[in-house]
């Protein structure tokens, strides 16, 4: 709009001198409207100076917009993950307390203790009353007591059980099993198959023979000997509540 009025003043200009009008009043006139016309292009020059600096600003703004987006859904990604750890802990802390609740006959009869180790739940059970001495057949007593317990554990779904069998330091001098290492696997094996007769899903129970590398008490005396002589059936944790390692595999890649 600015352009056709200046158009229309040098247009209105030359039709005044053409009907006549003084020169020093017409150069006068003109003057006045170049003044005019340079005033506009300076303005013209500033508008777009603050456009460009405006349209900078904005593409800078668009920038720190999209890493507070990518901020976002990184916070957003971890709070999902932390409230899934936590729903997944809570899970397991549930689990724990009705094993809990449904072995207290047992622990207050003491046929087996319950202690945590590593975050898992172990069921522990003295050797002396699953086995003779030095033997790997189960005795009466013994199949009774991991009866009962199969009944309770087979009542806890999609988890998975590891038996491991422990002796002393005492090394094994005659007999059928040439050291430690052969009877603490064979009494995790033969606890393993009675609790499979009692209705466990094989898929879900593992056998481990430790020996004497575990133990819960010092080998000095009787009591202490007696106390690693045992059987633990060991609550292993499901996938979902394992760490997530992936951030590890760019490091193994390189």
């Amino acid at each position: 709009m600015r352009s056709i009025n200046l158009l229309a003043v040098i247009a209105l200009a030359a039709a005044v001198s053409a009907c006549g009008i003084p020169q020093e009043k017409y150069d006068a006139d003109m003057a006045a409207l170049k003044a005019r016309i340079d005033k506009a292009r300076g303005q013209n020059a500033d508008l777009q100076a603050k456009l460009a600096e405006m349209t900078t600003a904005r593409a800078a703004l668009e920038v720190s917009i999209a890493k507070l987006n990518d901020a976002l859904r990184t916070l957003t990604g971890e709070r999902d993950a932390l409230a899934k750890a936590e729903a997944n802990a809570q899970k397991r802390i549930d689990t724990f307390k009705n094993m809990l609740a449904k072995f207290q006959k047992m622990i207050a009869s003491g046929k087996i203790k319950i202690r945590i180790a590593n975050n898992k739940m172990i069921v522990e059970m003295a050797s002396a009353i699953l086995f003779p001495s030095g033997s790997a057949q189960l005795s009466d007593e013994g199949k009774e007591a991991l009866t009962e317990v199969a009944g309770i554990l087979v009542t806890i779904g999609d988890r998975a059980f590891q038996v491991a069998g422990h002796t002393d330091n005492i090394p094994i001098k005659r007999g059928r099993f040439k050291s430690n290492w052969d009877l603490s696997s064979a009494r995790a094996v033969a606890v393993v198959q009675h609790l499979i007769e009692n209705g466990m899903d094989s898929g879900y129970l593992s056998a481990a023979g430790y020996a004497e590398t575990q133990p819960v008490a010092g080998n000095d005396d009787e009591d202490g000997r007696a106390q690693n002589r045992r059987i633990e059936i060991v609550l292993q944790p499901n996938l979902d509540e394992l760490p997530n390692l992936s951030a590890l595999e760019s490091m193994l890649d390189t």
